[in-house]
């Protein structure tokens, strides 16, 4: 029997990068970035002005003017004008560059204006350089703007773009294989016997790549017929980089899943880990070094796999920087005698203090699919204790 701990540290000694693309940076979004994006100029590339107003000389104000002289109107992507004598000004719009030889920006509510003069409030705070964003203040030319391994979200893509970037390398989204295994399961629109059961582990493994944009995937279905398994595993494997399979990996009779994989030389790294639910998972890498999941059939032990093992093992592959722990308080006792680590769904709280909580929401059975809905996630109890305390702080996977 393999501890969790070092069920994950095998994984992770096996894991591969999966290699890079380039692709547009219109369909980036949620991809792992696997270069650093540098500054192509100066962040802001001018003296940006931040304010609506005028913008002068602080010398002038400095000396006792309240009155300016109006130039012209500098509106944002036009170059810029000058101010040629003292006591001038130019009327000027939030995003412009800063005319030359001024360097501050009154603010329009500031002052009042009659044909091509401006009166300033003598009352107002006045200070040099304000409202004005100088050049290079956020990043200098050839700064790295984004590191390797970051999700590309919404933020991340604009500062590609600001960046001048119309193409990015990203990591190539590998090739899985989901297999779910079992005489009794049956595809959606399909006749339903009494004895059979709607295939649904493959659709949440399915799900959950895609939600994460983890995997390029591909769902099979096999019956419990070990010739039939062997050829369409081997096939599977050749065509892909990485397999997931569901059921068929305990001891009974029709569980021909850790035999077809010996067969096929896919050398075994453990089978069975100390928790509940997903005891009998499986896990091999074969001799193309392609990792190869075999999670338990039961749809709840399927999914706390899913998330336990195999999605880190994808995201390690592609190269993410490492997630931040989350980290929540037990809202109740949970009295769990076995003496194994502890998998129980939770729902996602917050105390008086905004402290975060877990509220218990056990499924049950490993079977029962449905009390997973709602959930927020899953969090684990280290084995060695009869009873988990109210209070007690506990490591959060989220859906």
């Amino acid at each position: 029997m393999t501890e969790v701990s070092d069920a994950e540290r095998l994984i992770a000694e096996c894991i591969r990068p999966s290699g890079t693309t380039s692709i547009p940076l219109s369909d980036a979004v949620g991809a792992i970035l696997q270069e650093p994006i540098n500054a192509e100029r100066d962040q802001p590339p001018f003296d940006r002005v931040t304010m609506d107003g005028i913008a002068i000389a602080s010398g002038d104000w400095q000396q006792g003017m309240r009155s300016f002289q109006v130039i012209g109107t500098q509106g944002a992507g036009v170059g810029a004008l000058t101010l040629e004598e003292p006591g001038q000004c130019v009327e000027i719009m939030t995003g412009a560059v800063l005319p030359t030889n001024a360097d501050s920006v009154i603010p329009v509510e500031c002052f009042k204006r009659t044909s091509d003069e401006v009166v300033v409030q003598n009352s107002i705070e006045f200070s040099p350089g304000q409202f004005v964003h100088l050049r290079g203040s956020d990043r200098k030319a050839g700064n790295q703007l984004l590191r390797p391994g970051i999700r590309l979200g919404a933020p991340e893509i604009a500062v590609a773009a600001s960046a001048g970037r119309m193409e990015i390398r990203v990591a190539r989204l590998p090739r899985v294989a989901v297999i779910s295994t079992g005489d009794e399961l049956v595809e959606t629109g399909e006749p339903l016997a009494d004895y059979q059961i709607r295939s649904s582990n493959d659709r949440a493994i399915e799900a959950a790549l895609n939600q994460h944009r983890l995997a390029k995937v591909a769902r099979s279905r096999l019956k419990d017929n070990r010739e039939t398994m062997l050829k369409a595993v081997r096939e599977l494997h050749n065509q892909n980089d990485l397999l997931i399979l569901s059921g068929g990996v305990s001891m009974g009779r029709f569980d021909f899943v850790p035999s077809v994989l010996e067969e096929l030389e896919i050398q075994v790294m453990f089978h069975r880990i100390d928790q509940r639910p997903g005891r009998p998972m499986w896990f091999g890498i074969s001799q193309d070094s392609k990792p190869v999941f075999a999670l338990p059939g039961n749809p709840v032990s399927t999914t706390v796999c899913l998330y336990r093992y195999v999605l880190p093992a994808l995201q390690q592959a592609l190269g993410m920087q490492p997630a931040i722990v989350e980290r929540l308080i037990l809202a109740s006792d949970v009295p769990f005698p076995a003496d194994l680590t502890y998998f129980l769904p939770i729902v996602v709280g917050y105390n008086d203090e905004g402290t975060g909580i877990a509220k218990p929401q056990p499924t049950n059975t490993s079977g029962d699919l449905v009390g997973l809905a709602g959930t927020d996630g899953f969090v684990e109890l280290p084995r060695g204790q009869d009873l988990y305390p109210k209070g007690m702080v506990v490591r959060l996977f989220r859906w």
